[in-house]
C-alpha cells in the first residue's frame, strides 16, 4: 500500500503549478499577478488532495481535470486578452517540466509518480523541489530566447530604436488591441516606456518623468532648435481616458525583430506599459507594406 501525505501532496503540487503559472506569464509578457498565481496554485493543490479523499475519485476523470485546469487559469490570467494562449502556453510547460523532474529523479534511481494526473515522490521533497526550480529556471531561460530570436508567436520581439547615431534596444508587445495610429502617415504608433528610450537624448532633451506628464510643456521645452519637428502631441483615448496626450518623437529607423520598418513614431508613456515587466513597448501589427527592403 502506498502512503500519501497530505501536506506534501499539497506543497509539492502547489508550488510547481505556481512555477508553471509565473514561467506562462514571463513568456508572454503577462503581469505577474503573483497573489493571483497564488491562489491559483493552492487550487491546483487542493485539487491534487481531494482525489484521493474517500468517495471523491471521481474527480480524477478527465471533465473534471480540464474543470480544475480552466478554473486555475481563470483565476490566474482572469481579464487577460491572451487568456487562450496563456492556457496553451501553461500545458505546453507542465509537460516540459513534468518530464524534465521526473528525468532528474531517474538520475536518483526513483521516479516521480503522476497517479490520477497529479504528482507524487518518493523522493526527498526538498529534491523534488529544487529539480522544479531548476527546471523552471532552464525553461524559462530557452523559451524565453526561442521567443525573441525565433519569433515563433510573433508577438515579443526585440526592437531597435535608432536617432541620428544614438540607439536603444529593448522588448516590444506586438498587439492586436493597439490602435493607436500617426495621425499624418497613418502608420502604427509604438507606446514605449519613457525610460526604456533615454539612450536616444543627449542629458539635456532627456524627458524627464514630469514632462510625460505633461506634454504640452514638455513640448515647448524641449521641442526647439535642431529638435524642432522630432517632437509632436499625439492625442488618445484609452480606458479611463476619454481624452488625453502623449509625448511623441519620430525615431529614424525601428528595426522590429530583425527587419528594418522605417521612420516611426514613439509615444512615451509616463507609467508602464506592463507590469511584469515583460516588454517596454506596445505596438500595433505592422503589415508587408511597412517593411522597407
Amino acid at each position: 500500500m502506498t502512503v500519501i501525505y497530505v501536506d506534501t501532496l499539497f506543497l509539492l503540487n502547489g508550488i510547481i503549478d505556481y512555477l508553471l503559472l509565473l514561467a506562462a506569464a514571463r513568456l508572454a509578457g503577462e503581469p505577474l499577478r503573483r497573489l493571483r498565481f497564488g491562489a491559483a496554485a493552492a487550487l491546483g493543490g487542493a485539487y491534487a488532495v481531494a482525489i484521493f479523499l474517500p468517495g471523491m475519485s471521481f474527480l480524477a476523470g478527465p471533465w473534471c481535470k480540464l474543470a480544475s485546469c480552466v478554473l486555475m487559469l481563470v483565476v490566474a490570467y482572469g481579464g487577460s486578452r491572451r487568456l487562450l494562449r496563456q492556457g496553451l502556453i501553461f500545458v505546453a510547460l507542465a509537460c516540459a517540466l513534468g518530464g524534465g523532474v521526473v528525468a532528474i529523479g531517474l538520475l536518483d534511481g526513483k521516479s516521480l509518480s503522476l497517479g490520477s494526473g497529479v504528482f507524487y515522490s518518493s523522493l526527498d521533497l526538498k529534491m523534488v523541489l529544487l529539480s522544479a526550480a531548476v527546471c523552471y529556471v532552464v525553461l524559462t531561460a530557452v523559451f524565453q530566447r526561442i521567443g525573441r530570436h525565433n519569433s515563433l508567436t510573433g508577438e515579443l520581439l526585440q526592437a531597435k530604436l535608432r536617432l541620428g547615431k544614438r540607439t536603444a534596444e529593448f522588448t516590444a508587445l506586438v498587439d492586436t488591441g493597439n490602435t493607436l495610429t500617426d495621425p499624418v502617415s497613418g502608420r502604427p504608433v509604438m507606446v514605449a516606456e519613457g525610460d526604456s528610450v533615454s539612450g536616444l537624448f543627449p542629458e539635456c532633451r532627456r524627458p524627464r518623468a514630469a514632462d510625460l506628464m505633461d506634454p504640452a510643456g514638455a513640448m515647448a521645452r524641449l521641442g526647439t532648435g535642431e529638435w524642432k519637428g522630432r517632437f509632436r502631441l499625439l492625442p488618445y483615448r484609452a480606458v479611463g481616458v476619454d481624452r488625453g496626450l502623449l509625448l511623441a518623437l519620430k525615431v529614424d529607423s525601428l528595426n522590429l525583430g530583425g527587419k528594418e520598418r522605417g521612420p516611426l513614431l514613439v509615444a512615451l508613456s509616463p507609467t508602464p506599459v506592463s507590469d511584469g515587466g515583460g516588454y517596454r513597448a506596445l505596438i500595433g501589427p505592422l503589415d508587408g507594406k511597412d517593411e522597407c527592403t
